[in-house]
């Protein structure tokens, strides 16, 4: 298969060549499908509109074969790659998400199947410690402003 034949549909990778030949396959299978069964369908039915509708369901079954003979025909084309991440790779990436607005969330705040997901794929560790980092940093200046804030208040509450 010659590279220059793939292209871009719907997001995935198709060789053009194949594509083609499953577009014939497709409407072969299913416009063949129809039309035979609207031909033995005509003499069964007595109302020509249900041999029609019959048909077209025998048509959208001849659709449903020739996807499944093609997906045997035509394999995919993609190649999935696995490799170690880099470790500046996965701080530019925490870098850019903190720039984000709201922030990274809370781990506490996913559900179970996440969780399980992020520590499958080694990142959980790395979010728990950035979760621990920005709580560490929004705390310390967060509690002198809030008893700064509070001693005014308890000025008051006692005059």
């Amino acid at each position: 298969m010659k590279t220059g034949r793939l292209i871009e549909v719907w997001g995935d990778t198709v060789d053009s060549v194949h594509l083609g030949w499953a577009m014939a396959i497709g409407c072969a299978i299913s416009l063949g499908a129809f039309l035979l069964a609207n031909r033995i369908l005509a003499g069964l039915v007595a109302a020509p509109e249900m041999a029609r509708a019959y048909s077209m369901l025998v048509g959208l079954a001849g659709c449903l074969m020739a996807g499944a003979l093609c997906a045997r025909l035509f394999p995919p084309k993609r190649e999935v790659v696995d490799r170690a991440a880099d470790p500046a790779w996965r701080e530019t990436l925490m870098a850019e998400l903190r720039a984000e607005p709201g922030g990274f969330g809370r781990l506490a705040d996913l559900p179970p199947a996440a969780v399980a997901e992020l520590k499958e794929m080694g990142l959980y560790d790395l979010f728990a410690a950035e979760e621990k980092a920005a709580a560490t940093a929004q705390s310390g200046p967060a509690l002198r402003s809030d008893s700064l804030r509070a001693e005014p208040a308890a000025r008051e509450a006692r005059a």
